[in-house]
């Protein structure tokens, strides 16, 4: 898809233009259940995994940093899946209800439940506040310095949605509530929060602000003409070279956030395997600058897709770390 060709409506069965052919929510989940799932992004799994990623950081560099990994550790991975996919969809019901005026003049999103009339607003309010408690249960089972910061992270995430009105700089406030997971997590495990675990979700929002700006990309023409702001517009035809500092912001701090979280106890090849994860996922990142043409809105979004990757890679050298 090039420039700006317009993305196609909803169709009959209410399937959202964005989401993948063939999603599973499409094709097997009840009738009656779709539009909430759709709310929630369930045919859309990225954002989950976005989510998701910074947890399992801050749960691996905490283990890293106090070389205690326990069983408990094991539900603390699993919670955070299963409250990574509902604190998502909470958040995504909470941005269709409060954009549900812009969506509607938004070609990409215009499908959407809510715009498109599948779900009332009373109806994504009950589904939001559902999704919201049973995350909260999960949240309940960790520690009280976790829960705590639990609470404080419906603060961003309450004011994200409302960010691209007064700022070009929306995606820091997505950074802001997509990695607070790895300031809980880390507490999660550590009973209270540490330097490490502040400089790694400093890490997760300059990556943030590199995928979720690609992302932005698609709808930089329709944002500009109703009047809504984003780093996609800021930029321009710039945006490469932006990228390039938050790819480098990237990596520089979370290799900051394993010196931090590892010495002075680690050996020197548990340093140096542990400091091969923001490597590779720079990498990745420099991978995706490469194939990157903000007037191509199909390999747009491919390239943000790919972000599940980029935040995968370096699970694979801190865990290996922990056995060095």
């Amino acid at each position: 898809m090039q420039g700006n060709a317009p993305m196609p409506e909803s169709s009959p069965t209410g399937q959202v233009a964005d989401a993948p052919a063939g999603n599973w929510v499409d094709r097997y989940a009840p009738a009656i259940a779709r539009p909430y799932l759709r709310l929630s992004r369930a045919d859309r799994p990225i954002g989950t995994w976005l989510l998701l990623l910074p947890c399992w950081w801050g749960l691996t560099l905490a283990m890293l940093h106090d070389q205690a990994p326990r069983w408990e550790d094991v539900w603390i991975a699993f919670g955070c899946g299963i409250g990574a996919w509902l604190m998502r969809g909470a958040g995504c019901t909470w941005n269709d209800i409060t954009d549900r005026h812009i969506d509607g003049s938004v070609a990409r999103t215009r499908s959407r439940p809510i715009p498109s009339g599948q779900v009332s607003v009373a109806q994504a309010v009950i589904w939001m506040v559902t999704q919201a408690l049973f995350a909260l249960m999960i949240l309940l089972s960790f520690n009280t310095a976790a829960i705590t910061l639990g609470v404080v992270a419906l603060l961003p995430v309450a004011i994200y949605p409302f960010a691209k009105r007064f700022t070009w700089w929306p995606q820091v406030f997505l950074g802001l509530a997509f990695n607070w997971g790895a300031l809980l997590v880390w507490t999660a495990h550590s009973g209270s929060l540490g330097w490490p675990a502040v400089i790694l979700y400093l890490a997760g929002i300059c990556w943030t602000i590199f995928y979720d700006t690609i992302y932005a990309h698609q709808d930089k023409e329709d944002d500009a003409l109703i009047g809504v702001k984003s780093t996609a517009l800021l930029f321009g035809d710039d945006t490469a070279r932006w990228l390039k500092y938050f790819l480098a912001g990237t990596v520089t701090l979370m290799a900051l956030a394993v010196i931090a979280a590892m010495l002075p106890g680690a050996s020197m090849l548990a340093l140096v395997v542990a400091l091969a994860g923001p490597g590779l996922m720079g990498w990745h990142m420099a991978w995706q600058l490469r194939g990157f043409d903000h007037m191509d809105n199909e390999r747009m979004l491919r390239l943000f897709r790919s972000n599940r990757n980029t935040g995968l890679i370096p699970l694979i050298p801190l865990l290996l770390a922990l056995l060095v």
